[in-house]
């Protein structure tokens, strides 16, 4: 290629239009392209669960604020199919092929869909992940069914379970663990959640899922039959089962990605299926994998917005300074939900505690904060209605403290001795439940924290990997 430096950055969602601003303010002068699968200008999608649902806030007022000027050329509604290493080209859907110096790769996750033979194409049934998901769930809520059907209780079934009961909607929630959020902050703190839905009206089934959705002769959602054969009838079902990285345009590539994510290594470089890293090809975002110093022995995949924007401003950084100037990627995971009248914020990742233990509130009174420990070590604290304590928890995390934290707290429950989490453990699927494959989570992956570990080869199928999202 002959001419100005193009960067490519394939995923025009928050994490690429980030990514792009920070390679100008980082001094980058040449040719960049953003390329997106949806035909939307970068928009925000923590409002789409929430503020969009319940009707305060239209679709097209999410759009994301611009901080600069990009000097862009925007290719949308078109999405990446493949990319060539070697010719550094991307393919798009269109035909088009799109020269590169640099790649980010920014293509994010979808919503895991609900299998067709067992009624996923049915009208009535819905995922949330995108504005025009947002879009068709928000008017099959406003026209008022009698029962909508969540199949999920993880982040986003949460949400979205929260305001359908805002909207006065009849809501029933099937979730195959013993408590919602269990696999995210573990059953103690789940069982807390399972009394927010109670107290909410929510219909919650656990232990169970979905066998199958039912139609009538026009294809319209009517029924689910559940693994412990009771029935639900609904005109909606809205499928909250997790999110699968967009990888699959990279099949063949020579990268090692698969649908848990891209492979990287600390500094954003994505790595080849043998674990080297392949030159000036980067990854951000929901789709990335990769080692943080405060979990070593561990791939981690971030579906949260903080994480996003952070790490796009890494791989921006290390895109334009090269070897001069490399920045890792190590900011403590932190996210945040609304659900149910209660603003439930995390730093760390619980999913990897042995154990938990109340510091601060009582979890009757929906105010409170638990620490989580793992061998020793504060690894990550949740704070329900209580937000303006986690600074000192982060603070005590990056520098390793012990655990259980003394805080001699004002509001400290007294005495409060650790606890096992109870996070769920592996386990087969519900009888009759669909073959769905289970999304990664941290409560099935090892945990090594006292010491430092190698990489895991990125080839391996066996490779430890930490997702804490929005399930």
């Amino acid at each position: 290629m002959i001419g100005p430096e193009r960067i490519v950055v394939a995923g025009a969602s928050l994490a690429g239009l980030r990514a792009a601003e920070a390679l100008r303010d980082e001094g980058f002068d040449g040719e960049l392209t953003l390329i997106g699968d949806e035909p939307h200008a970068p928009y925000d999608r923590p409002p789409l669960s929430k503020a969009v649902l319940s009707g305060w806030l239209p679709t097209d007022r999410t759009v994301l604020p611009r901080a600069r000027n990009i000097d862009a050329r925007w290719l949308l509604g078109s999405p990446a199919t493949g990319v060539d290493l070697a010719a550094r080209r991307v393919a798009l859907a269109d035909g088009r092929e799109v020269p590169y110096h640099r790649l980010l790769i920014a293509t994010g996750t979808r919503a895991r869909p609900w299998p067709r033979q067992q009624g996923g194409d049915l009208h009535g049934v819905h995922v949330l992940r995108t504005r025009d998901d947002a879009d068709r769930l928000r008017a099959a809520l406003a026209a008022g069914p009698g029962r909508v059907l969540v199949i999920g209780a993880g982040f986003t079934g949460g949400e979205v379970a929260s305001v359908c009961r805002d909207l006065g909607l009849d809501v029933t929630v099937t979730h195959r663990g013993g408590a919602p959020l269990a696999s995210a902050l573990g059953g103690v703190i789940g069982d807390a959640v399972t009394r927010w839905y109670r107290d909410a009206g929510v219909d919650l089934r656990l232990g169970t899922t979905v066998r199958t959705l039912e139609g009538d002769a026009h294809g319209r959602l009517r029924r689910a039959v559940l693994a412990d054969g009771t029935v639900v009838e609904a005109e909606v079902a809205v499928v909250a089962a997790g999110a699968l990285a967009n990888t699959e345009w990279l099949d063949g590539s020579g990268l090692a990605a698969d649908a848990r994510g891209v492979v990287c290594d600390a500094s954003c470089r994505a790595l080849a299926v043998d674990g080297t890293p392949v030159a000036d090809v980067f990854a951000a975002g929901d789709v990335a994998r990769w080692p943080h110093a405060l979990y070593p022995g561990q791939l981690l995949r971030l579906d949260h917005w903080d994480n996003a924007v952070a790490q796009a401003r890494t791989a921006a950084h290390n895109m334009a300074h090269g070897s001069r100037a490399p920045r890792a990627h190590d900011p403590l995971p932190a996210f945040w939900s609304n659900q149910f009248g209660v603003n439930l914020k995390c730093v760390g990742l619980p999913a990897l505690a042995d154990q938990v233990v109340l510091t601060q509130g009582s979890l009757d009174q929906r105010q409170f904060v638990a620490a989580y420990g793992r061998r020793g070590r504060l690894i990550a604290a949740v704070a329900v209605d209580s937000p303006r304590v986690l600074d000192g928890y982060a603070a005590l995390i990056e520098a390793g403290a012990p655990f259980p934290p003394v805080l001699n707290a004002t509001d400290g429950p007294g005495r409060s001795d650790p606890l096992d989490p109870a996070f769920p453990r592996p386990a087969d699927p519900a009888p009759g439940g669909p073959s769905m494959p289970p999304t990664p989570s941290a409560s099935s992956a090892p945990a090594t924290l006292p010491a430092p570990s190698p990489l895991p080869d990125p080839s391996a199928s066996s490779a430890p990997s930490v997702l804490a999202g929005h399930e």
